[in-house]
């Protein structure tokens, strides 16, 4: 029989972490689903009226803490992945550095186009 391998350590809270951001992922994707599906239809969704939503408090919190939980989410699954196929030594450090410098721009560049929509002048 297969011996199970995994990169996460038993216990570990990057594990506890990637699972809870998976469930807040289908949640809040349920609820973009629902609300630009639903809601409003295609020909409804203009730029007028995304901004309006993000200038509400509660939605773009929302947005932020979901541009935080799926950078987290892709970039630790994509990192977990490589290590579970082998990734070691030098090349396990640079793809790790790499993953954290696009982490940051991704990050960055999110928050300032969220703040932008919400008409938040800063940052």
């Amino acid at each position: 029989m297969a011996e199970h391998y995994s990169s996460f350590t038993k216990g570990g809270r990057l594990w506890l972490w990637q699972r809870i951001t998976a469930a807040f992922l289908v949640v809040v994707l349920a609820f973009h689903f629902f609300l630009l599906h639903f809601v409003y239809h295609a020909d409804e969704v203009t730029f007028a009226l995304s901004q309006a939503r993000m200038e509400t408090l509660s939605y773009y919190s929302l947005m932020i803490l979901f541009l935080f939980a799926a950078t987290f989410h892709g970039v630790n699954g994509v990192y977990n992945a490589l290590i579970n196929q082998g990734l070691t030594g030098t090349k396990r450090q640079v793809v790790k550095w790499t993953l954290v410098a696009a982490s940051v721009v991704l990050l960055t560049q999110g928050v300032r186009t969220a703040n932008a929509w919400a008409g938040i002048g800063f940052f």
